[in-house]
């Protein structure tokens, strides 16, 4: 008879060989499995926190395997130890749980092979641990070299090494106060943050009746930098071009009071209903919403409109690998590349809908140059009639919090 929580390792492993063959991210896959196999709340954390502690570890738990094991494995059986390896040596979850239902997860002629190997690393554990300190910290904390060697020239072997680590750890949850509501609590589940008002870092459960009154909303203070380079005032005429989910329009409709003078736009038909039941719960009614891929030229009607534009562009999403695990198997050095021209073609597509004086905000959750300042600053010099007021720089290791980029631009 399968063990009690069998389910819950099988899905792991069914997630991981999914998402070895890019069928989805891995929140989308979280989701995903736990509706497919009807999971508790509970038994849908423990998947959440095997599934993303074998993805932020994967190169540390395959250091592991082949110290523990010699020989070649197929895929499906080495996702099955990362399983094991994960809750045995990196969730610490009692070694007779994570060793006898992570064997049951295992086809029938590999289960004795499971077990030996996670009963070897319950018997070599204090070695293993000991020895971290030799690995090389690309390995130690389960990043590409090519992503490590990049930061190191960008910000020095120490800084890299502190930003790698930082990606390794949970993300924690924070949520900001909705001034647009006038119902909110004074009693919030969470400690208010000294250095960016209206936040606080969540203690406890999520708060979802607050979430869904509208009272709240979960939002990282990162998040806050480009709205408030942005500055939007009453009585503007402001665009979020890239506005779905919905979290930074958010910040903008506080600014201006409401929904009045903000229009949202979204590549992506398929956000727009999540974008707008976002809003509409947070009280807000843009003046617009619309799909519109701004890689094309701006619609007519929209020429010289804006007193105010934000451009959250795509990005490489290098800002926040703890909260996207991910996105370090994910990304080459040629995707940053390409990246570049898509939101150079985004900045001059939205430029035409300035008003004079009007004000772009040009915005990342990356980390890179490449996609940050030089790309702000090459874009200013081909375009004279900017000017480049401020940019902000934020990284993880340093503001403990996600990494962002914002730089205000200013028509002549």
């Amino acid at each position: 008879m399968p063990a009690k929580n069998f389910h819950v390792r099988q899905a792991a492993v069914s997630a991981l060989r999914a998402w070895a063959k890019g069928h989805d991210y891995a929140e989308s896959l979280v989701e995903r499995h736990s509706q497919r196999r009807k999971l508790s709340a509970s038994d849908r954390g423990l998947l959440q926190a095997i599934l993303f502690g074998v993805l932020r570890h994967r190169r540390l738990l395959d250091h592991w395997i082949s110290t523990l094991r010699e020989g070649k494995l197929d895929a499906e059986t080495r996702d099955v130890l990362r399983v094991g390896l994960c809750q045995i040596l990196i969730l610490q979850i009692p070694d007779h749980a994570a060793v006898n239902e992570t064997v049951e997860a295992g086809k029938a002629p590999v289960r004795s092979l499971i077990n030996a190997c996670l009963r070897k690393a319950i018997t070599n554990r204090k070695k293993l641990m000991e020895d971290l300190d030799d690995l090389p910290a690309p390995v130690l904390y389960s990043h590409p070299d090519w992503l490590f060697n990049r930061w190191r020239k960008s910000f020095g072997k120490q800084r890299a090494i502190a930003i790698m680590e930082w990606n390794n750890q949970p993300a924690e949850t924070y949520f900001r106060t909705n001034p647009l509501s006038a119902n909110t609590p004074e009693d919030l589940p969470g400690k208010k943050l000294k250095h960016a008002s209206d936040y606080y870092l969540l203690e406890g459960k999520i708060p979802t009746a607050l979430l869904a009154s509208g009272d709240v909303y979960i939002q990282d203070p990162a998040t806050r930098h480009c709205v408030e380079l942005l500055a939007p005032q009453p009585g503007e005429k402001v665009l979020d071009a890239c506005a779905a989910p919905g979290g930074k329009a958010f910040l903008i409709a506080a600014a201006l009071g409401g929904g009045k003078g903000l229009v949202c736009t979204d590549s992506n038909d398929k956000r727009i209903p999540r974008l707008e039941d976002n809003l509409k719960r947070l009280h807000i009614t843009p003046d617009e919403m619309f799909v519109h891929d701004w890689r094309k030229p701006a619609p007519a009607h929209l020429h010289g409109t804006f007193d105010a534009i934000l451009l959250d562009v795509p990005c490489s999403n290098t800002g926040v690998i703890r909260r996207r695990v991910d996105v370090r198997w994910r990304l080459q050095t040629k995707d940053i590349e390409d990246l570049g021209t898509i939101q150079t073609e985004i900045l001059e597509n939205a430029l035409s809908c300035l008003k004079p004086g009007g004000r772009i905000v040009y915005s990342t959750c990356s980390i890179e140059d490449l996609e940050n300042i030089e790309l702000v600053q090459a874009f200013v010099k081909k375009h004279p009639e900017l000017v480049l007021e401020k940019s902000v720089q934020i990284t993880p290791e340093k503001h403990s919090t996600d990494g962002a980029f914002a730089a205000l631009l200013r028509l002549k």
